[in-house]
């Protein structure tokens, strides 16, 4: 098994953050390359389309919003991974009021490619998606 974890530090504070991001349908809200999700199941599954039209589907398997965080798995996408299972989190900044570090950590089994390249895509999707939900908080 595989994994990999990528965080920043975002100017806001932790709960603006979590307003922002912690809402398990709430990715077209800060992440461009998820346009739409859509809630099935109570909200507790989220079928994401991508801008190429392909579609991911994720379950919420953990939540906490006194701790800002939740865990997803993914249960259909395009990845050349299986079992893959993530979390999204954001801290506070000792010291600093208004920033949050945002955490975004995954593990995940290859399949059809090494473990570096699966390793790279997500760290790459994370590290994206964070510069991303910056830009929207400076916006």
């Amino acid at each position: 098994m595989a994994s990999t974890s990528v965080s920043r530090t975002v100017p806001a504070s932790p709960q603006e953050v979590w307003d922002r991001i912690g809402g398990f349908a709430s990715l077209p809200d800060w992440l461009p390359y998820i346009p739409e999700s859509t809630a099935l199941d109570g909200g507790r599954t989220r079928r994401l389309t991508n801008p190429e039209g392909e579609t991911i589907v994720e379950r919420l398997v953990g939540f906490s919003d006194t701790e800002r965080h939740y865990t997803y798995a993914i249960l259909e996408a395009p990845f050349p991974v299986t079992g893959y299972l993530s979390t999204l989190r954001v801290h506070a900044v000792p010291g600093q009021e208004n920033a949050a570090e945002v955490q975004w950590s995954g593990s995940f089994t290859p399949d059809g490619v090494t473990e570096d390249e699966a390793v790279e895509l997500f760290a790459g999707i994370y590290r994206d998606g964070l510069e991303a939900l910056q830009k929207t908080l400076t916006a």
